[in-house]
C-alpha cells in the first residue's frame, strides 16, 4: 500500500458559550482535518489544531504547512513504516502537524489490518475513558451553576480555568454547590508568577483541589510553587518533549504532566513522556478526529497508583455547537467510549464539514 494524497481541510467548530480562560477568549475553535489516502482506497484521518491562544499558527498557517511539506514528503511511501524512517521526517514540522500526520497514518494502517487503533497501539482492550468537566472561568455564581449542570450529567471531576479575578472565588462557589465528594482540579496556564501561584493555590487549597495545572509558567517556577504547597502539580504548557518531563524529574517540578496530542506532537511522543511521568491526556479543543485519537492513545498509556484514578480532560466536545462527524466517540455520562471499527472509528459528514470549512 501506498499513499496517493495529503488533504488539508480547514475548518471551525463554534462553542456554544465563548471559551474564556486566563490566556483569552475563544468564540470557535478553528483545525484543519487530515485525509490521507491510499493506492487501496482506504482513508486515515488527522487533526490539526490551532492553538492560538498559547501562541501557535492558526489553521490557514497550519493547512499551508502541510500541503507544501507534509503532503510532497509523504505521497508515495509506505505507511506501515515506523517514523523517523530514511524515506520520511517530520522534523520541522510544528507538532500540531505532526501530530496530524502521524494518527492520519495510523488510522490507516489500522483499517488496512481492519483493527481498531487502540488494539494497533498494543492495548489488551478498550474501556470507558473517564472525563473531567471543563469549566470556562466567569462570574462565580455563573461557574457554580455550569458545574452543576455539567454534574447532572454524571460528571465527578471539574477543572475550573483560574488565574482570572475572582478565580478563588468561583473555586469556593462550585465547592459549596457540588459538594465534599467532587473532585475540584485548577488550570493557570502559566499566567501565575511563583510568589502569586502559591498565594492562590493556600487560599485554594482550603477548598479541596486535586491537581493544579501549570499554576507558574516554566519548570524552575514550578519547582518552586511544588516546595511551598500541598497541592499536586502537573505540568501543562512546559512538557512538550520527552526532553521537558526529564527536566522536570531532575527540578522537582511537578508530580504529573497533562498531556495534549496536539501540544507534543503526536501519540509516540505522548506515550514516550509518560514512560518519564506519570500523565493524563487533556484535549486541545479538539474536534471529533482529535478527541477519538486521544481516547483510543488512553488504552496504551499506563496509569499506576496514585494517579490511575484520574480522569482525562477529553469531553470538551459538549462545548461545541457542531461537529464534522456522523460517528464519533459516545460521551455517555462522564465516560468516553471509542466509536467501533477499524482505526478511529470515525466518520465524517461531508456536508458538516463543508459547513464549517473555513
Amino acid at each position: 500500500m501506498r499513499i496517493t494524497a495529503v488533504e488539508a481541510v480547514p475548518y471551525a467548530l463554534p462553542f456554544r458559550e465563548p471559551y474564556v480562560t486566563a490566556r483569552g477568549r475563544l468564540e470557535r475553535r478553528e483545525m484543519v482535518l487530515v485525509r490521507m489516502r491510499s493506492d487501496e482506497g482506504l482513508e486515515g484521518l488527522g487533526e490539526a489544531v490551532a492553538m492560538t491562544l498559547r501562541g501557535g499558527a492558526d489553521a490557514t498557517a497550519l493547512a499551508r504547512e502541510i500541503e507544501e511539506q507534509a503532503s510532497p514528503a509523504l505521497t508515495g511511501i509506505d505507511p506501515h513504516m515506523d517514523p523517523p524512517a530514511t524515506e520520511w521526517s517530520a522534523a520541522g514540522l510544528s507538532p500540531a502537524v505532526r501530530a496530524a500526520v502521524e494518527v492520519a497514518r495510523l488510522d490507516l494502517v489500522a483499517k488496512l489490518s481492519g483493527m481498531p487503533l487502540w488494539q494497533l497501539l498494543g492495548a489488551e482492550s478498550a474501556t470507558p475513558v473517564q472525563c473531567n468537566a471543563t469549566l470556562v472561568a466567569g462570574p462565580a455564581a455563573a461557574v457554580a451553576a455550569d458545574a452543576e449542570r455539567w454534574a447532572a450529567r454524571g460528571f465527578t471531576t471539574f477543572k475550573l480555568k483560574v488565574g482570572v479575578p475572582g478565580d478563588v472565588g468561583q473555586v469556593k462557589a462550585v465547592r459549596e454547590a457540588l459538594g465534599p465528594q467532587a473532585r475540584l482540579r485548577v488550570d493557570a496556564n502559566g499566567v501565575w508568577g511563583p510568589e502569586e501561584a502559591v498565594l492562590r493555590l493556600t487560599a485554594m487549597e482550603r477548598h479541596g483541589i486535586e491537581l493544579a495545572e501549570q499554576p507558574a509558567a516554566d519548570l524552575e517556577d514550578l519547582a518552586a510553587v511544588r516546595n511551598q504547597t500541598a497541592i499536586p502539580i502537573a505540568a501543562d504548557e512546559s512538557v512538550s518533549a520527552v526532553e521537558d518531563a526529564r527536566r522536570a524529574l531532575e527540578l522537582g517540578a511537578c508530580q504529573l504532566a497533562t498531556v495534549k496530542l496536539a501540544k507534543v506532537g503526536g501519540i509516540g511522543p505522548a506515550r514516550a513522556i509518560a514512560d518519564e511521568l506519570p500523565v493524563y491526556l487533556s484535549s486541545a479543543l479538539d474536534g471529533p478526529v482529535g478527541i477519538a485519537a486521544a481516547a483510543h492513545a488512553a488504552q496504551a498509556l499506563p496509569r499506576e497508583p496514585p494517579w490511575d484514578g484520574l480522569a482525562h480532560g477529553l469531553a470538551t466536545e459538549l462545548l461545541f455547537a457542531d461537529t464534522i462527524a456522523s460517528v464519533q466517540c459516545d460521551l455517555r455520562d462522564s465516560l468516553l467510549h471509542p466509536p467501533d471499527g477499524p482505526g478511529l472509528g470515525v466518520e465524517l459528514d461531508d456536508a458538516a464539514l463543508e459547513r464549517n470549512r473555513i
